[in-house]
């Protein structure tokens, strides 16, 4: 009994050791430190490509340097720079048996300065039909590497005429046309003529790195994006508050990032991490996951071990203090994992409450998880009444430190045998994603 006492007690000891280091390094103190930064007014709402984000890329960059995280590939600094194309139609011309069609019933897709085609050229005529989902078949045939002409029934009108404000830009264009056409059955014969304005837009990630000691080609990801909604107008479809116009974005995602940030400086000074951590912050989710999806493409999915992406976690989950939830928490064992890591402690993970929004695929993590990465997104907000979500009032003075610094320790402590190289989460079926 004396042995297994004294065990009992040198375990504890430990424990209170262990508590009482991560409690320096993460605390609520040094999460509003970093996130009044972040979500502060001149930072101007960290909109893609305005001067408030690259202030925030250059924090973030300053933050990994003093953390003294390596590069990302023997990169010459923490920015991953990429370029994301924007193409607009600025003259369309297109006939269809012998008629000109009319500008209202004509949407044109291409990244190709200009495009000259006829019914002898490679161009394959589909058709979306009434009774068809409409927004499934149009993001089917944007998304091909084809020429196509797509003959849209005319009960699709009003969607339609929102197709037509359709943002067009890409980070992988492929050089082929896609044409929208409302209300003809039939294309026989036809000639193509577009003229497209082709821009291309420079964006960066920020990404450190804190290689593996015994398992270096293994990565495990932290990740969170900085990027936000900026200053509204009601131009850009932003509600705008005449008071208050600058969207800081404080939960969403200054939040993940304060995450990210910590969990970096706590995992150097821990320093035995058998797997490569990768620390990355991502721009332009809120444009459609631009950032995340070429950060995606410089890494070979079957060498990433987990993902857990971090968004939204400054305010009380549906459960209270010491909870988040995990996306996609059936689709691999993770959850699981994550969970046996925690025992004993007051904080708990949850599966994901919201399954009928589809946050799975909403966020971040979407891209690895698609090609087989047990890749998560972890979060607290209340998405069936989170009262500040893209609104400008998701200001600092909304969210709760003490509660996200526990979040974060969870976190950290959580994916312990996951860093070790003790615990690897199952992968996710591919075939089975919708």
């Amino acid at each position: 009994m004396k042995k297994i006492s004294l065990s009992f007690i040198l375990v504890f000891a430990v424990f209170g050791l262990f508590a009482q280091s991560i409690d320096k390094i993460i605390n609520a103190k040094e999460v509003k430190r970093i996130e009044k930064i972040l979500s502060a007014d001149g930072m101007q709402g960290r909109r893609t490509f305005t001067p408030g984000i690259e202030k925030a890329s250059a924090f973030i960059e300053k933050q990994f340097k003093k953390t003294e995280l390596q590069t990302f590939n023997g990169a010459a600094n923490y920015r991953q720079d990429f370029f994301m194309q924007q193409s607009v139609n600025t003259a369309a011309k297109v006939t269809i048996n012998g008629k000109a069609v009319a500008d209202t019933s004509l949407v044109a897709f291409s990244f190709l300065p200009g495009v000259s085609l006829t019914e002898k050229s490679a161009v394959e005529v589909v058709k979306i039909n009434a009774g068809d989902k409409f927004g499934q078949k149009f993001y089917q045939y944007y998304q091909s590497n084809k020429n196509l002409l797509v003959l849209v029934d005319a009960s699709f009108r009003n969607s339609f005429q929102r197709i037509k404000k359709f943002d067009n830009s890409s980070l992988f264009p492929e050089n082929n046309a896609v044409v929208f056409v409302l209300g003809i059955t039939d294309a026989a014969a036809f000639s193509i003529e577009l003229t497209n304005a082709v821009t291309k837009n420079p964006l960066n990630n920020v990404v450190g790195v804190l290689p593996g000691k015994s398992k270096p080609d293994e990565y495990v990801i932290f990740s969170g994006h900085y990027d936000h909604l900026g200053i509204g107008s009601p131009n850009e479809g932003v509600p705008h508050d005449a008071a208050d116009s600058i969207y800081n974005g404080a939960n969403d995602d200054a939040a993940g990032t304060t995450a990210v940030i910590m969990l970096a400086k706590y995992f150097k000074k821990l320093d035995n991490n058998e797997r490569t951590i990768i620390f990355t912050t991502f721009t332009a989710e809120e444009l459609g996951g631009y950032g995340s999806q070429y950060f995606s493409k410089q890494l070979d999915p079957a060498k990433v071990m987990a993902m857990f992406n971090i968004e939204m976690i400054g305010t009380e989950s549906k459960w209270g203090t010491n909870s988040a939830y995990i996306t996609g928490y059936e689709k691999t064992d993770m959850g699981e994992i994550l969970k046996k890591n925690l025992t004993g402690t007051a904080f708990m993970f949850y599966p994901d409450p919201y399954t009928d929004q589809n946050l799975f695929y909403r966020s971040d993590n979407a891209t690895l998880a698609r090609l087989g990465v047990p890749a998560h997104t972890l979060s607290t907000s209340k998405m069936d009444s989170e009262p500040n979500y893209h609104k400008a009032s998701d200001e600092i003075g909304t969210l709760d430190m003490v509660n996200m610094a526990e979040i974060i320790k969870a976190i950290a402590l959580s994916s312990a045998s996951i860093i070790s190289g003790k615990d690897t989460p199952s992968r996710v079926d591919a075939s089975q994603l919708k």
